[in-house]
């Protein structure tokens, strides 16, 4: 194992400002956008209108005489040139995950993708034709001469209502629009608990459908050489340039060597932009056919029909307790819309792995459902599963608390799973490695001075606000893509490279990850070289996603340091003339007893110079980590939200936030705490604003700009208290857990449970998100009225 924590200057635990920020700020980044290459074409997608459809003609003859226009292509044209369906892979079991299991006989139903569907339109804003023109306007402009028959179907919005008998069908091969169904855990146990129970308490919620919103909105540019057979694509995707170009290989039916994909910065992902988006296949197909590159920028309205989109969870759940206030079981139904194709499982496995959160609940048993509609599809967004599980029992302990009068902050540390219990294995099977669950509670509670609460209450009824205060507690379970790979080389000018084959959207990857090379090698910072997104470099890689990146690339690169090391000892060996064993190696320099010395660059120059070497330390000075780890990842911890809440219009000001996030290892602090504060704003902003509507009826979107999809804002967020623990993960060699996820991960509860408290002199038990001025104003009136009754 490399050499440990030392708190270098540039090393592990240095708050390092992110080197990547003066080029991004400065209008240096490379987006997508922003590569034009000679004799670039663009195109423009004509999208359904429709939320189920049936396509019978698409007639394209006037948009062809549109001026401008180089081609008008359609399903029909893509299936013509071998174009399949993504292959987007929805895996449902695995480790660390719970095991799903499948009633007898049922199979898992998977949908077919394709770019340009050629029959049947699923959803408002999907693909059926696209237009390549020599500029964008002129393509956007063509858009609406191209003359489309389309035979209407009913269309079903919300995943209960297409399960109902007689909803409308999406796939003739799944009926009732179940896609997966299945359980966690004991159910003949839970029901046992339930029925011993001297207190059960109910929630039936809805985490309801929002969209990531990135700045940036999907950009994509497709290039074809004739002579080569060759395609190479340019956008961004949290799934890496890697995973993007094995599916576009697949998609066109060519091999993976026929294909390169490069990708720029990335404004924003959080999980939304990890799937595979038509447009990736479509641009490079597109280019063969207009011999000649074409770029595609989605505009904001398209982003908001077409991206992929996130949560939508039903949860109907139960939590049994005995007199004394100990959790006895957690029993429950949760249900996720898919929209109309099957991208993701993992929010709904991650979620019913996690129901039970840190809590020691014997006995749990879930229903599982995923569900097809016409809606955009969902994908994983931040803490994907995670953020709905949290919400789910941190109300159901608040409203235990209410209804039979506990203490919230008693009945949770009275459950709390124990240190000295770990590692634990809760109810459906998942393993948590390690941590203190109890110490970060008490942690978070010392810091948000919660003993001083009733003070600041009198304070805010005296200027005629209602505040309340909220905790949450939280763990995850992380995973991703289980391989990855480091390089480390060091270069001719003495500088060490490292190519890796995650994909940064804002998580630092540039500063985080040579500050394990410069630790572990014991060089300054800045000799360090970072390297991504080019499958012309990189090999192999899984991306960005549930909270993999440092934690398998600390892994991998620190398989790497220790093979360029081992290696290079055995070339300083030769060179100072001293035994293997005898070789020290310290600040970047190999020295020998009698008081020679080499550093990595002249070794490395050594290496392709000496004749003498064996062949085998011939060729450079690298080191390669290749690594598979399916083991899971658990960071964890608590928050502490208060709010103010004006009674007589029902707005809800957030007035301050304290997060306790335990990462095992922090390698860069700074990097963790802004990783915190976003995460605490994108999930206030679920609770608070944001939400995707549909029409119940047409299913038509009705949220498509930033006019009816309200974003949380400098004023919306609060000031942010985040402090880090550090207790070593035991399931990671070097400690490290995961912390980019959360703060969003408890922050659906944590509001809730504010607003629920400040209202509680109502007589309010619960909210449904958002929870917008107008739906709190209307709590309070309802439940004024329903005294007065």
């Amino acid at each position: 194992m490399p050499t440990q924590h030392t708190a270098r200057s540039g090393g592990i635990g240095a708050s390092l400002p992110r080197t990547e920020d003066r080029r991004l700020v400065t209008g240096q980044g490379r987006y997508a956008n922003d590569f034009l290459p000679d004799n670039v074409s663009h195109a423009a997608v004509v999208r359904s209108p429709h939320a189920h459809a049936r396509i019978l003609s698409i007639d394209p003859a006037q948009a062809l005489c549109a001026p401008g226009v180089l081609a008008v292509l359609t399903g029909k044209d893509a299936a013509a040139d071998g174009l399949t369906a993504i292959p987007h892979n929805p895996d449902w079991m695995g480790p660390p995950d719970a095991e799903l299991r499948l009633p007898p006989g049922f199979e898992v139903f998977t949908t077919e993708n394709a770019p340009l569907p050629a029959e049947i339109v699923r959803y408002v804003g999907e693909g059926v034709a696209m237009i390549i023109a020599e500029t964008a306007a002129q393509a956007a402009d063509a858009v609406e001469l191209v003359d489309i028959e389309y035979e209407p179907l009913p269309a079903v919005v919300h995943a209960r209502d297409a399960r109902a008998d007689g909803a409308p069908r999406l796939w003739p091969g799944c009926p009732g629009n179940l896609s997966l169904t299945c359980e966690v855990g004991d159910k003949e146990a839970t029901n046992r608990a339930f029925e011993e129970a001297t207190h059960i308490v109910k929630l039936d919620s809805w985490i309801h459908r929002v969209t990531g919103s990135p700045m940036e909105p999907r950009s994509v540019l497709g290039e074809y050489d004739t002579a080569k057979n060759h395609y190479t694509l340019r956008a961004a995707s949290g799934r890496g340039a890697v995973q993007t170009r094995e599916r576009l290989s697949i998609i066109l039916g060519v091999p993976k060597e026929n294909c390169r994909a490069i990708f720029g910065d990335m404004g924003g992902n959080f999980g939304t932009r990890n799937g595979f988006s038509p447009e990736f296949a479509l641009m490079p197909w597109a280019a063969k056919r207009a011999g000649r590159p074409v770029k595609w920028t989605a505009s904001r309205q398209e982003c908001f029909l077409s991206d992929y989109q996130a949560r939508d969870l039903t949860s109907d759940a139960e939590l049994a307790l005995d007199a004394e206030g100990n959790f006895l079981g957690l029993r429950g139904v949760n249900t996720l819309n898919l929209g109309a194709y099957t991208v993701y499982f993992w929010p709904l496995r991650k979620g019913l792995s996690m129901m039970q959160s840190v809590y020691r609940i014997p006995n749990v048993h879930f229903e599982g459902h995923a569900v097809l509609t016409n809606t955009a599809p969902t994908a994983v967004y931040r803490s994907a599963g995670r953020p709905e599980a949290i919400y789910m029992i941190e109300r159901l302990i608040d409203l235990a608390a209410d209804q039979h009068g506990f203490d919230r902050v008693d009945l949770r540390r009275r459950n709390l799973i124990a240190s000295d219990a770990m590692p634990f294995t809760n109810g459906v099977g998942v393993t948590y490695d390690s941590g203190d669950y109890t110490a970060c509670m008490n942690e978070a509670l010392r810091e948000a001075d919660w003993d001083g609460y009733e003070v600041r209450k009198t304070e805010s009824a005296a200027r005629g606000l209602c505040r309340g205060v909220g905790v949450a507690n939280y763990i995850e379970v992380t995973s991703g893509i289980p391989r990855e790979r480091a390089e480390v080389t060091v270069c001719d000018d003495g500088t060490v490279e490292l190519v890796v084959g995650t994909m940064s959207s804002g998580q630092g990857h540039e500063t985080s990850f040579p500050q394990l090379i410069s630790e572990w090698l014991q060089i300054p910072f800045e000799k360090v070289r970072f390297v991504a997104n080019d499958t012309d470099r990189v090999s192999v890689g899984g991306g960005s996603h549930s909270g993999r990146s440092m934690r398998l690339v600390s892994i991998a690169a620190g398989e790497a340091v220790e093979e360029l090391l081992a290696k290079g000892k055995s070339i300083a060996s030769h060179v100072l003339q001293a035994a293997e064993t005898e070789i020290a190696f310290a600040e970047g320099v190999f020295s020998a007893p009698g008081g020679g010395s080499i550093d990595l660059s002249e070794v490395a120059s050594a290496s392709v110079t000496m004749e003498s070497l064996p062949a085998a330390l011939r060729g450079g000075l690298e080191g390669i980590g290749d690594i598979t780890n399916r083991a899971g990842g658990y960071p964890y911890g608590a928050h502490i939200c208060e709010v103010e809440v004006d009674p007589d219009t029902g707005h809800v000001d957030i007035v301050s936030w304290t997060a306790v996030d335990d990462v095992g290892l922090a390698v860069n602090p700074l990097i963790l705490h802004g990783q915190a504060h976003g995460a605490v704003a994108q999930g206030l902003g679920q609770a608070l604003l944001e939400a995707i509507q549909y029409d119940p009826d047409s299913a038509q979107l009705l949220t498509g700009s930033f006019m009816d999809y309200a974003m949380p804002r400098a004023d919306t967020t609060p000031p942010i208290d985040a402090f880090i623990t550090e207790v070593p993960a035991s399931s990671h060699p070097h400690g490290i857990r995961p912390g980019g996820e959360g703060g969003t991960t408890p922050a659906l509860g944590v509001v809730i449970n504010a607003i629920v408290d400040a209202l509680s002199e109502f007589g309010v038990s619960h909210i449904e998100m958002p929870a917008t001025p107008q739906r709190v104003w209307q709590a309070i009136e309802a439940a004024k009225q329903s005294k007065r009754d």
